[in-house]
């Protein structure tokens, strides 16, 4: 028995996939995110489950990860989403990947070994509409775009940009966004340089910006069953593809002021009944749950209690007299008619849900259902 496991159905995820494309319509089409192991879900199964969701092409965070698709036998498009360096554009086009351009030297890079192979590069262009992370001054986006169409070997397949607020509760920031965005496909087009593919959406976007669809959409987190933030809203059913489960291996009993953990910050304040599980935040299961965090056990609610150790937890389980060694526990899930969800975790230390499943750890077992 593994001491964790992440269980992955892939049934939700087809099913996410499906809700999110009744949403977005047929004439849009849609990039499963599968960036860092598919959100800790595994890239390569999700990938396979996300094709039979409707998936038309896939985005990752770097080449390498595109590779590894590739080796397991994924042909549909690609994007790399993040820079990629001038050593990698063998590998793009030895695997016939699209690359995120952003800069002049990468861009003529990638051309000269594409005429070497005699071959065309496909390549995603990254206007930066206030993200200000990588890309585009929106300013420089229309010559930076014929500027790299006239080098030879390089196919401008795609536009693209990112919104950091579209899961937040003021719309104005990503509505200024999109207008700007679109003004810029519009003077494209007008000088005959719009690419076929232009893409702003991510998941916040898809909930709550229609007008954002433009070609593609791209699904991050709701393809996984979470929703980005509280102020996002459900108008897309989906159902969590995950659970996060351990198993109790000790259980004793302690008095009155006996502490537990580091740093002894618990204390009992009677005699307790305590198991341990061996989950720690080495495995994902993060520090900032300590004397706070929540898991079921034979379908009830019971606290953490003390430091979570790197390796190991202690709950207090006075409530559930009849836990014992064995017992299943549910860090994020469902048990009977109780559920500790990604978000509610998120909620409580202080984070998005992409950075609870991303924490998942590789030690964690992966098991998957409706393969």
């Amino acid at each position: 028995m593994p001491s964790a496991s992440a269980e992955i159905n892939l049934e939700a995820i087809r099913g996410n996939l499906r809700a999110i494309r009744r949403k977005t319509g047929s004439g849009v089409r849609m990039m499963a995110v599968v960036k860092a192991n598919a959100y800790g879900h595994g890239a390569v199964n999700v990938a396979r489950a996300a094709l039979d969701g409707g998936a038309d092409t896939f985005g990752v965070a770097h080449v390498e990860e595109a590779v590894d698709l590739r080796q397991a036998g994924i042909t549909s498009p690609i994007l790399a989403l993040g820079i990629s360096s001038h050593k990698e554009t063998e590998e793009i086009l030895a695997h016939d990947l699209a690359a995120t351009v952003c800069d002049m030297e990468f861009a003529r890079a990638l051309s000269a070994s594409a005429a070497k192979r005699g071959k065309n590069a496909r390549v995603h262009v990254k206007i930066d509409t206030g993200m200000g992370r990588i890309g585009v001054r929106l300013n420089d986006a229309a010559s930076f775009v014929e500027q790299i169409s006239s080098l030879p070997g390089i196919c401008v397949e795609g536009i693209f940009t990112h919104f950091p607020s579209a899961d937040e509760e003021d719309r104005g920031f990503t509505c200024r966004q999109i207008e700007d965005f679109r003004s810029l496909l519009a003077r494209l087009e007008e000088r005959g340089l719009r690419p076929p593919l232009a893409h702003a959406a991510n998941s916040g976007a898809v909930l709550d910006y229609p007008d954002s669809y433009l070609d593609m959409v791209r699904a991050g987190l709701i393809m996984y069953g979470c929703y980005p933030s509280d102020c996002a809203s459900r108008s897309i059913a989906i159902a969590p593809a995950l659970t996060f489960k351990t198993h109790v291996v000790f259980v004793k009993e302690i008095d009155k002021d006996d502490s537990v953990s580091y740093g002894r910050t618990f204390k009992a304040a009677r005699k307790t009944r305590v198991a341990t599980i061996p989950v720690g935040y080495a495995d994902g299961f993060s520090r900032r749950l300590s004397n706070r965090g929540q898991v079921l056990l034979r379908g009830r609610r019971v606290p953490v209690i003390g430091r979570v150790c790197m390796d190991q937890t202690m709950l207090d389980v006075s409530e559930v007299p009849e836990a014992r060694v064995g017992d299943e526990v549910i860090l994020y899930g469902s048990q009977g008619n109780e559920t500790v969800s990604v978000e509610d975790i998120a909620r409580m230390i202080g984070t998005a849900p992409h950075d609870v499943l991303c924490a998942i750890g590789q030690r964690v077992t992966r098991i998957y259902h409706g393969e």
